[in-house]
C-alpha cells in the first residue's frame, strides 16, 4: 500500500510561523532582560542615603526652686525620679556646680535672680539631695561677704533624686537677691544695709549637696 503523500504548507504558513517564533524569542529575551536589569528600582548608586534620626539630648528642669522672702529655697517641682534603692550617691567628682545669673549686669531698679547649674558628669546615674538643705547662694565683692542664702532660710527641707549619667539639672526657679546685706541677726530688719551701685561688681557662689561651683558668676549692679 503506498504512503500517503505530505501535506505541504503554503509559503504565507511559514512566514507566519517564523514570526510568530520571532516575537517569542523577543519577549523571552526582552523578560530576561527586566529580570536583570530592574530598571524599574532607579538608579541606586545616585539615590541618596536616607538621613539618620537625629535624637535631641534634653535638659530636664528641677533642682532649685522658688525663693522664700529672703532667697532662701523652697521644695524643689518637676525633679527627677526618687532615687532608687542600689543607686549610689553622687560623689564629689562625679558632679559639677555651676552658678548662674539671669544677667550680667543690672539697672539700679533691677534685683539679680540666682540660679544653680548641676552636670552629672560620670557615666553612671547617682543619687543627690538636691533639697533647700543642702543648696546655699553667697553673693560677695571683693573679700566682703554681702548675702548668703541660708542666713535666714527657714524650714529646710530634703530632697533625694537620681540624676541621670550626663544629665544637666537647672534651678525651675530662680532665687532673688534684694541687694541687702543679710546676717542671721537681721533676718528682720528693714534697715539693711543696701549694696553700692554705680558700676560696682560682685560674685555668686553656689553649693549644692557640699559640692561648690566650680567658679563664681561675675555681675555688676547699676
Amino acid at each position: 500500500m503506498s504512503t500517503p503523500a505530505r501535506r505541504r504548507h503554503s509559503p504565507a504558513v511559514y512566514r507566519r510561523r517564523r514570526l510568530a517564533l520571532l516575537i517569542l524569542l523577543i519577549g523571552v529575551a526582552a523578560l530576561v532582560w527586566l529580570l536583570i536589569a530592574q530598571p524599574w528600582r532607579g538608579d541606586t548608586a545616585s539615590a541618596p542615603a536616607s538621613s539618620p534620626t537625629v535624637t535631641l539630648a534634653t535638659t530636664t528642669p528641677s533642682a532649685a526652686p522658688s525663693s522664700t522672702s529672703d532667697g532662701a529655697t523652697a521644695d524643689v517641682p518637676d525633679a527627677p525620679a526618687e532615687g532608687a534603692d542600689g543607686v549610689a550617691e553622687c560623689a564629689r567628682g562625679d558632679v559639677s556646680v555651676e552658678a548662674l545669673t539671669d544677667q550680667a549686669s543690672y539697672a539700679a531698679d533691677q534685683n539679680p535672680q540666682l540660679s544653680i547649674r548641676l552636670t552629672n558628669t560620670s557615666d553612671t546615674d547617682c543619687a543627690m539631695n538636691v533639697g533647700t538643705s543642702g543648696q546655699s547662694f553667697t553673693v560677695t565683692s571683693g573679700n566682703d561677704t554681702w548675702w548668703r542664702s541660708t542666713d535666714c532660710q527657714t524650714e529646710p527641707s530634703d530632697m533625694v533624686v537620681t540624676i541621670a549619667a550626663g544629665q544637666s539639672v537647672t534651678s525651675a526657679a530662680p532665687v532673688t537677691w534684694d541687694r541687702t546685706r543679710s546676717s542671721v541677726d537681721s533676718c528682720q530688719d528693714p534697715n539693711r544695709a543696701t549694696a553700692p551701685g554705680g558700676g560696682a561688681s560682685y560674685h555668686l557662689a553656689v553649693a549644692i549637696g557640699g559640692i561648690p561651683s566650680t567658679s563664681t558668676a561675675q555681675f555688676i549692679l547699676g
